[in-house]
């Protein structure tokens, strides 16, 4: 009887509670909202550099893929040398497992925006740039481009020797998650730099919203799936993977193939 009194007086209580104080109800299912005092951008780049990064996919008919390779990189390498333009181009892929026959191209533009408008002006007053172009599009069936910013706890994307593949696994977040995605990423990463398979890690500003790219080199396949696993093998790399999974709606993985010119090879 004692035992039966007692649930019935929690239960008149709870129900008391629940409608004489609609404030409190409401607190249990209402998240309580924190003002954010900076954009998230600017608490996750690098506030030491103002570098702008495009990342460019250009997907290519089969057979002009070589072709196009070849006028990319020529007009890649007068870009390097011409200390004119703000720019030079961090590395070119194309897709090996993902979408076919495609080209991929991260830039960077040393001086952020205005380097961009500095760097965009002068090549459409470039009559050889210009005709590159119009010989370009005949060989694309579609191309779309993202401006991205860098992570500040990520490793600087540098040219590297190989022969090694990338992987880059893009994910794409749920609006207003991205800080703490940064804040998991900052402890995660230093699981993943023992055999220097971190390469540069970026989140989009214009374009594609939400959006993260993550890029890895490795050997081959094989030594990927080593590396892979072997993080598992790291105490605090699960707990890692597990508060990151819920803030991801989509994600994409793509093995590419450093073109012949890429400073990442």
């Amino acid at each position: 009887m004692f035992h039966w009194n007692t649930r019935l007086i929690l239960k008149i209580c709870h129900f008391q509670l629940t409608f004489s104080d609609k404030g409190w109800f409401r607190s249990m299912f209402v998240p309580k909202m924190e003002t954010r005092k900076d954009a998230h951008s600017n608490l996750l780049s690098k506030s030491e550099t103002s570098d702008l990064y495009k990342m460019q996919f250009h997907n290519v008919k089969p057979e002009c893929l070589q072709i196009y390779n070849n006028l990319e990189a020529e007009v890649q390498r007068k870009l390097h040398l011409d200390q004119d333009y703000p720019c030079e181009v961090v590395g070119s892929w194309n897709t090996w497992y993902g979408d076919q026959d495609q080209a991929v191209h991260l830039w960077r533009y040393t001086g952020g925006y205005p380097a961009l408008t500095e760097c965009l002006t002068k090549l459409n007053n470039n009559q050889d740039y210009l005709e590159f172009r119009k010989e370009r599009s005949k060989m694309l069936i579609s191309r779309r481009n993202q401006l991205l910013l860098e992570f500040s706890f990520w490793n600087e994307p540098t040219p590297r020797p190989g022969p090694n593949i990338y992987e880059m696994r893009s994910y794409r977040l749920k609006p207003g998650t991205m800080i703490e995605w940064g804040n998991h990423w900052a402890r995660a990463i230093k699981y993943r730099q023992e055999n220097n398979e971190a390469v540069g890690g970026f989140f989009s500003q214009i374009g594609d919203l939400y959006q993260v790219h993550h890029l890895w080199a490795y050997k081959d396949l094989q030594s990927r799936e080593e590396t892979r696993n072997s993080a598992w093998l790291k105490e605090g790399w699960d707990s890692s993977v597990f508060y990151t999974v819920p803030l991801i709606r989509s994600m994409e993985s793509r093995i590419m193939i450093p073109t012949k010119g890429s400073p990442l090879q």
